[in-house]
């Protein structure tokens, strides 16, 4: 158990029995009252944000995640396989756990599977991943303008805007905590 005053942003917290990431916090003293912690926490089984205000005396149970770096092998239905780089042991995880970050995971790319009490419940993302684009439309000599984009598929079926002289088969840089393209790789 740890102090309200305690938490931080990317601390696995249970409250009222499931658990949540904590993606911000603010300790809030408002003139008349007491200090308070405004927490916003997104939650690891549903994925939708909660605000939350907790006293400073408050008591917040945290959580110990065992973290693994996995392998992404392939898709079998709505699991997605993933071997133990050290073990070599293969899970199988849910839809649920992977969720929408599988558009930014390519065949054999290496992310971080956190594990509970043995059971997967999370996977983290690096800040840009490095993808190829399979399908766009070709660029034109003289297209060199960056502040006019086109569409293009890219090797995972993610869909991101690139400029118009980016062509297919190129690799490039997306973010992705915002599905932007960030430059050629």
């Amino acid at each position: 158990m740890i102090s309200a005053t305690e938490v931080r942003k990317g601390l696995i917290i249970k409250v009222d029995g499931e658990l949540y990431s904590v993606s911000d916090f603010q300790h809030v003293t408002p003139g008349k009252g007491r200090a308070c912690m405004q927490v916003a926490m997104k939650s690891l089984k549903q994925g939708n944000v909660v605000n939350k205000r907790f006293r400073s005396m408050d008591k917040i149970e945290d959580v110990f995640l065992e973290t693994k770096e996995m392998e992404y092998l392939y898709q079998d239905g709505e699991h997605y396989c993933f071997m133990d780089n050290e073990s070599f042991e293969q899970i199988l995880l849910s839809n649920e756990v992977v969720g929408d970050a599988i558009q930014f995971i390519p065949l054999n790319m290496a992310i971080d599977v956190s594990f509970l009490e043995g059971n997967p419940v999370s996977i983290s993302l690096p800040a840009s991943v490095i993808l190829k684009i399979t399908e766009t439309d070709p660029g034109v000599k003289g297209n060199s303008v960056t502040n006019v984009f086109k569409p293009a598929t890219l090797e995972t079926g993610l869909v991101v805007k690139v400029p118009l002289f980016i062509n297919n088969e190129e690799t490039i840089k997306v973010d992705t905590r915002t599905g932007e393209f960030l430059g050629r790789a």
